[in-house]
């Protein structure tokens, strides 16, 4: 029921969903009226939520007078009831990031060592692959340990996704000195310096906003608002970047003529900086997998989410991200005393 369109562009990516995935089951939650146009289809369960979190909804009313939600309802598909299976592996919605965060966080809890849960995704980089950035919005207002966190839970989510057993870390910063940046930034930039002299984590460094489309680390660490910020521009870099070089190739008939030779690349161009590509955020650090589409998705960006949800339950993201957490944060020094060792 969320996002800018609803079940107008959710239910079609459902449906596309299936399509793609011969195995593959949907729990869909909605009210009523929304979900009849689901009626009959094949490998779909419908679950009546009577409530709906606009985007415009404050946190608290999401969580304290939405009970029946459907993003409530949808999350709570996730928790095992009695000791039995639960109705499902992961959890997408487009809806109230705040909400969304606040909701998960409620119902399914944070693991242990974990304060917030952040959400991370994949922005494509100049090498190729991808570098994974967190967060991207759920937490505007963070700590020093709570950057160290997101590293701890990034590095997992690398590993798991990437297979690279040690992925570095860079905490993005207005520079590349350590002396730059607020005191939050110096001190999480302390506390990653020793969680790396003591073989936790291999942290790179400071790095600049250019280098995460470099591909300068692994991953890139940041609070929320800024991440959000980074993420917003870049989309709004590739649609622009796209538009100047449609308009320039359609100028001239020599332009359209060059146009038509170049075309198999600029197909490949337009895909690889097509945000909608890469939508689906992991909300990091919960007892369960939930993933945030675009608030703006159409069709092809939700479907996209439900793709990366469903690629994340089959391979065990949750158990494997668990593990690594669990095994790092046991081994490391709290965040008091590492700022105490650093110092």
């Amino acid at each position: 029921m969320g996002g800018d369109h609803g079940p107008s562009v959710t239910l079609p990516a459902c449906r596309d969903f299936l399509e793609r995935h011969a195995t593959a089951e949907l729990v869909l939650v909605g009210t009523a009226e929304a979900l009849a146009g689901a009626a009959g289809w094949p490998r779909t369960r419908c679950v009546v939520a009577t409530e709906v979190v606009a985007m415009d909804d404050p946190i608290e009313v999401a969580l304290r007078k939405k009970r029946d939600s459907s993003m409530r309802v949808a999350v709570r598909q996730l928790k095992a009831e009695q000791g039995g299976a639960a109705a499902a592996q992961a959890a997408v919605s487009a809806g109230n990031t705040g909400a969304l965060m606040a909701v998960s966080r409620y119902v399914l809890k944070t693991f242990d060592g974990i304060d917030r849960p952040a959400i991370a995704a994949l922005l494509p980089n100049a090498k190729g692959r991808f570098t994974k950035v967190l967060d991207l919005g759920a937490n505007v207002d963070c700590t020093a340990e709570h950057l160290l966190q997101f590293a701890v839970m990034g590095s997992a989510l690398v590993t798991a996704l990437d297979g690279i057993a040690e992925p570095s870390v860079g905490l993005l910063n207005i520079g590349e000195e350590e002396i730059k940046g607020n005191e939050v930034i110096k001190r999480a930039g302390e506390l990653l310096r020793t969680a790396a002299a003591g073989g936790h984590l291999n942290f790179h460094g400071n790095v600049e906003g250019n280098d995460i489309f470099k591909g300068t680390t692994d991953l890139v660490v940041c609070d929320g608002f800024v991440g959000n910020v980074a993420l917003k521009t870049s989309e709004g870099l590739a649609g622009m970047l796209t538009q100047m070089i449609k308009e320039e190739f359609t100028r001239t008939p020599l332009a359209k003529l060059a146009a038509l030779v170049a075309l198999p690349v600029l197909k490949r161009f337009k895909d690889r900086v097509d945000h909608r590509r890469y939508s689906g955020g992991a909300l990091l650090g919960l007892r369960g997998l939930v993933f945030k589409a675009h608030g703006s998705s159409d069709a092809l960006a939700f479907g996209c989410a439900l793709d990366r949800a469903y690629d994340a339950a089959r391979n065990r993201l949750l158990d494997r991200v668990h593990d690594r957490i669990a095994q790092t944060l046991q081994a490391m020094p709290s965040g008091d005393a590492a700022a105490q060792e650093a110092a």
